[in-house]
């Protein structure tokens, strides 16, 4: 007589095999500097170090943590001169990380936000051009509140909160650590 038993690992090995992706990349780095600096002739990639005393210099400015001791950022060129700073980062959206570029001016504006990958099964609406369109022009100084100077999206609202959180922090990011570069 043989014996049979049921295995429940085969349902999450099932259910593993099974569950959808949901895991989406819309820009690569080159396209998303091109978006946001169409007229620069030079990206120059620098790897940002950045110490202890800089990451508590940017969650005291900002309020918002640096996760990252190395921060991915390029300087932009157009006709010899330096005209700002391509950020790539990424956040945490309700369980996944949102990759995102952001362009700053040199003189502190954000230039505009471009979303590169998004993971999350919902909330994809930041993609939107209207909501990402309200950092234009923000600086350190706008209050980066949500349902204040930027509306939040039902069903999106970690998602909102996160990338505007985000922004703040590489706005203080270019305050402590990027305006003291060559």
């Amino acid at each position: 007589m043989s014996k049979h038993h049921f295995n429940p690992y085969w349902i999450i090995a099932i259910t593993a095999l099974t569950a959808p992706a949901y895991a989406q990349d819309y820009l690569n780095t080159q396209q998303a500097q091109q978006v946001l600096f169409p007229e620069a002739e030079t990206f120059m990639p620098l790897l940002v170090k950045i110490n202890e005393q800089q990451r508590d210099d940017i969650k005291a400015i900002s309020g918002v943590r640096q996760r990252w001791d190395i921060q991915k950022v390029w300087k932009v060129v157009q006709k010899g001169q330096h005209i700002g700073w391509f950020v790539i980062d990424d956040v945490v959206g309700k369980h996944e990380f949102i990759t995102y570029a952001i362009g700053l001016s040199v003189d502190g504006h954000v230039v505009g936000i471009e979303i590169m990958s998004y993971r999350e099964t919902k909330g994809d609406q930041v993609r939107n051009s209207d909501w990402r369109n309200q950092f234009k022009q923000k600086t350190i100084k706008d209050p980066f509140k949500l349902d204040q100077d930027i509306p939040n999206i039902s069903g999106a609202t970690l998602s909102c909160r996160n990338l505007t959180d985000g922004v703040k922090r590489i706005l203080a990011l270019q305050q402590v650590a990027l305006n003291h570069e060559p």
